[in-house]
């Protein structure tokens, strides 16, 4: 692949990923505030399905190098978190 086609696909993706992470927040607010029983469950099915999307879409981009998830926290720092969280 060209270094300029591949490029354009990592900036397609990343749009990709923060639009679908936008509409999963949008979604939430939606569920939570959807009084219709049938309206609310067509929302939840909505989401799962961008859910999965975005996952599979994620996994192929940190596959392709387009993205670096961080460095996972230290063991003290993830209980310092806890305990602030508890108390």
């Amino acid at each position: 692949m060209m270094p300029n086609m591949q490029m354009q696909e990592k900036e397609m993706v990343n749009d990709t990923l923060a639009m679908i992470n936008g509409s999963l927040s949008g979604y939430a607010s939606v569920i939570s505030q959807a009084s219709n029983a049938q309206f609310r469950q067509t929302i939840q099915q909505i989401r799962n399905a961008d859910e999965q999307f975005q996952f599979q879409l994620y996994q192929m981009a940190e596959q392709k190098g387009y993205y670096k998830p961080a460095s996972q926290a230290a063991q003290a720092d993830i209980q310092t978190v806890k305990s602030q969280v508890s108390q």
